[in-house]
């Protein structure tokens, strides 16, 4: 399992957006990239010799996250080690986990594919253009099953679905199995939204591309509200016609789900501070993060300064009442019915 990482405070002040307390920031920070680490699988192995009732259940798995969150973990020690052991009990059951541990520049390194009539790590425009479509169907069917039951959730999209969920929906959505729908219909909501952060998170580009990315952070930096506009949207009407159409997809569902704030919980920010370091990354020549993977376990200020303004460009686009297209060819395009 990658390591824990540990945010310093730092500050930082964009433009016409309410700026985020640094403390708030760096503890929400954290929370994500602990649920991220966890869905990493092919990191992980989790044998749980029994299950009990959903109340036992739930409580032995809140002590084994703790327990995960709580470490310290020495990369010097663990160097040359395959796999630490731990075991964890409570009320008679056990649960057995089995730790590995891998640098940061690995972890959040994106893997393409080497399967190109798959889904995942496969890049969007060659999905799309497969499937006759605007948007990835994947992208289609967990939205559209989080918005039939997922909406009213607490913590949608924050809390971490089951791996093993996660990994059966990867596996059919990669196998273009038929009875997908069925599956998501059986499966806790939260599964689904792992499965879709997944996706996104496994891109071989991130949505908002690598040519862009510094454009996008430079952009929210700038302290004119009106250059910041025209800025931002004509950076994003740059993106490529599948990474625009998906997002515009993904942007209109999430403003959906934060209408249900009082009972989800997941305000702008919230769904920012999820989606933000996933659907903007540096590509690896720019990425501030350190590549030396025996440093002790601690995010830099630049690599904290770096998310945050990932975090930031979402929440700009999110809090936008609307996203105007000048050009009527384009605006055509963007808001035909068919996706």
């Amino acid at each position: 399992m990658g390591k824990k990482e540990q945010m310093q405070d730092s500050e930082g002040h964009y433009g016409g957006i309410k700026p985020v307390s640094s403390k708030l920031m760096k503890e929400e920070l954290i929370s994500i990239c602990a649920v991220e680490e966890e869905e990493k699988q092919e990191e992980e192995e989790v044998d749980i010799g029994l299950r009990r009732g959903p109340s036992t259940g739930a409580r032995l798995w809140g002590r084994v996250r703790s327990t995960l969150l709580r470490q310290k973990l020495d990369p010097q020690a663990l160097q040359g080690k395959d796999w630490q052991r731990t075991v964890i009990s409570m009320n008679g059951i056990e649960v057995k986990l089995s730790m590995r541990f891998t640098s940061r520049e690995f972890s959040l390194k994106r893997m393409p594919s080497r399967k190109q009539s798959g889904v995942f790590g496969v890049k969007i425009g060659a999905v799309t253009k497969r499937e006759h479509s605007k948007v990835p169907l994947i992208v289609r069917q967990c939205v559209e099953e989080i918005e039939r039951r997922g909406m009213e959730e607490v913590g949608i999209y924050r809390v971490s679905g089951v791996a093993t969920d996660i990994q059966a929906l990867k596996a059919a959505f990669e196998a273009n199995n038929k009875d997908v729908s069925v599956m998501m219909s059986e499966m806790d909501v939260n599964a689904i939204a792992g499965t879709l952060k997944l996706y996104f998170r496994e891109l071989p580009e991130p949505l908002f591309t690598d040519e862009l990315y510094t454009n996008f952070t430079e952009g929210i930096a700038l302290s004119d509200s009106v250059a910041k506009e025209s800025c931002m949207l004509n950076l994003l009407l740059s993106l490529p016609e599948p990474n625009l159409l998906t997002f515009l997809f993904l942007l209109d569902h999430l403003k959906r789900v934060a209408e249900n704030e009082i009972v989800n919980k997941m305000s702008f920010h919230n769904l920012a501070t999820v989606f933000g370091p996933t659907l903007l990354r540096p590509s690896e020549k720019d990425s501030k993060i350190p590549a030396n993977p025996t440093q002790p376990i601690s995010m830099s200020d630049s690599w904290s300064l770096e998310v945050m303004s990932q975090v930031q460009v979402l929440l700009y686009f999110l809090q936008l009442e609307t996203i105007p297209t000048p050009d009527s060819k384009r605006q055509s395009m963007l808001f035909s019915t068919e996706v």
